[in-house]
Order: C-alpha cells, then sequence, then structure tokens
C-alpha cells in the first residue's frame, strides 16, 4: 500500500514541514518496545512527522522506530521524516539548552532534529520531575538568552528549525525583539 502524500508547509528556515504529524505524549507510558512497534506501524501507514519531546519519554522508541523504518526499507533516509522535539523547562536556561538537545539526539540515535522548540515560556528548578510542580518551583526564565542559545542550536546544524510551543502574544513579542532569527512556529 502506497502511503499518501501529505501536504507540507515551507518553514523560514527553507525546510518543509509535513502539516499533519503524530504526537507521542501518552499516559499512561507504554513499554519502548510497544511504542516502537505503534511508532513503526505508522510510519508503515505514512505518517512522515513526529512529535516528541524530552518530558515525554518517547525519544528512545521514536529513535528505535526510525531506525527499523530504515532498515526494513520503509524509508530510504532520515531526510524522509520530520522531528519535532522540545526543550523542557527545567533546561530553559541558555548555559542548559545545547547539552538538552544534544541529550535528545543521543536518545534518538539522530544528527540533528527538524525542529526544536521551547516547550513553555517558563523555567522550573533543576530538581523538578515530570508534570509535579507548582508555582514556587518557578524560576525567572531569561528568554533573550534561552532564545540565543536556541539559535545557536540551529546555527550547528543540530536543529534545522527553531520555534517556540505554547507561547502567549506577550512573550513572543519579547522574544521577537531580541531575535535574530524569527521562530518558525509557535505550536500551540
Amino acid at each position: 500500500m502506497e502511503a499518501k502524500k501529505v501536504c507540507e508547509v515551507l518553514l523560514n528556515s527553507e525546510k518543509n514541514m509535513p502539516m499533519i504529524g503524530l504526537g507521542t505524549a501518552t499516559a499512561p507510558l507504554p513499554t519502548n518496545e510497544a511504542l516502537t512497534s505503534i511508532l513503526l506501524d505508522a510510519i508503515e501507514i505514512g505518517y512522515r512527522h513526529f512529535d516528541t519531546a524530552s518530558i515525554y519519554g518517547t525519544e528512545e522508541p521514536l529513535g528505535e522506530a526510525v531506525s527499523k523504518a530504515l532498515e526494513l526499507g520503509l524509508i530510504k533516509t532520515r531526510d524522509e521524516v520530520f522531528i519535532t522535539s522540545k526543550l523542557w523547562c527545567t533546561d530553559a536556561h541558555p548555559d542548559l539548552v545545547l547539552k538538552a538537545l544534544q541529550t535528545t539526539l543521543k536518545k534518538l540515535k539522530m544528527e540533528y532534529v527538524d525542529l526544536y522548540l521551547i516547550h513553555w515560556p517558563v523555567r522550573l528548578k533543576p530538581d523538578i520531575e515530570g508534570f509535579n510542580f507548582t508555582g514556587k518551583d518557578v524560576i525567572p526564565f531569561e528568554i533573550k538568552g534561552t532564545w540565543k542559545a536556541m539559535e545557536d542550536c540551529y546555527r550547528l546544524g543540530l536543529a534545522k528549525s527553531i520555534g517556540v510551543s505554547n507561547f502567549g502574544i506577550k512573550t513572543l513579542s519579547l522574544l521577537l525583539e531580541n531575535a535574530t532569527i524569527s521562530p518558525a512556529v509557535n505550536q500551540v
């Protein structure tokens, strides 16, 4: 069965992004083996855009599914899939962005992501795990420096496009005042 072509949109980075993608956030989280199988099935039926994040715990199974799809000939090259991942709030600091992306790439077993997003315009204390946090766990978010670090990830070729997620008008406007590279998307 040949997969139907999904419409794409051209991002400001000159990268085409499929307009339909499969999100990988789920609760409860299946085993890595089960999730890899699900994602491999998705590739087989034609999905080419996958959305993950460090907080989801799905980067490793997604990377494994892409590797298996290559082995099985479901896709010929890594470039046939569009992978989005996100910087979690505990790493939303200029000194932590690159390391966080490198960790994501290691989990995915990839040299780059197609789109890397700041997950939320919030910074959390480093010792916070998962979504279990309160207002007292929020610390100042230095948007200018964090975005500059995102731009550095783009310039290094580790992220083919960069953007944000869950940003409101005020925060997005502040980011744009200081950006050298405008976000490719605001995923909401």
